[in-house]
């Protein structure tokens, strides 16, 4: 559900937020702001990632199937998030794709590292099945630890006007 919520608190922003994006080029960069980017990012990261685990235990795949499989996701969602944001602005499909490329790529890469090795180091939480809770818990801690380790890291992108600072010029 907590997805569903961060989603739409993004759509909610990217209306309200118009006037704060310009100051923080500068390398001015907020928290908040870099916390926004992360969770905008995690967003996608989350449902690849859990579409991939569904999809690969569904079809009863092993580890490393299911493994790549959620990678792959969670950066093609990642990545149409930030997209979406982008087109909306009425940027060029050739461009969005660059810009969003660029904005993304390393953010999604720790996260995935990080989320994915939680998961692969919590004993029992690869062979968990979507049913059981353990499942859903190192899912949840994984995702934390990958949003508590990604925000700085995009804080400092932004404040070097990369990553999101790109993005945020078409806002």
């Amino acid at each position: 559900m907590e997805h569903a919520h961060a989603h739409h608190e993004h759509q909610h922003d990217e209306h309200h937020g118009q006037h704060e994006h310009h100051e923080h080029l500068q390398g001015n960069v907020s928290w908040a702001m870099a916390a926004k980017a992360t969770l905008h990012c995690l967003t996608g990261c989350a449902i690849g990632e859990v579409l991939g685990m569904v999809i690969g235990t569904a079809l009863g795949w092993g580890n490393v199937a299911t493994m790549i499989t959620a990678i792959v996701l969670a950066f093609f969602f990642g990545y149409a998030l930030t997209l979406r944001g982008i087109l909306a602005a009425g940027v060029g499909l050739r461009t969005a794709i660059r810009v969003a490329l660029a904005a993304d790529t390393l953010s999604i890469a720790v996260m995935e590292l990080i989320d994915n090795g939680v998961i692969a180091f919590w004993p029992g939480a690869m062979d968990a099945h979507l049913s059981e809770p353990l499942f859903w818990i190192v899912l949840a801690i994984s995702l934390v630890a990958a949003f508590v380790v990604t925000t700085p890291v995009n804080k400092w992108m932004i404040g070097r006007g990369k990553g999101h600072a790109v993005v945020h010029q078409y806002h």
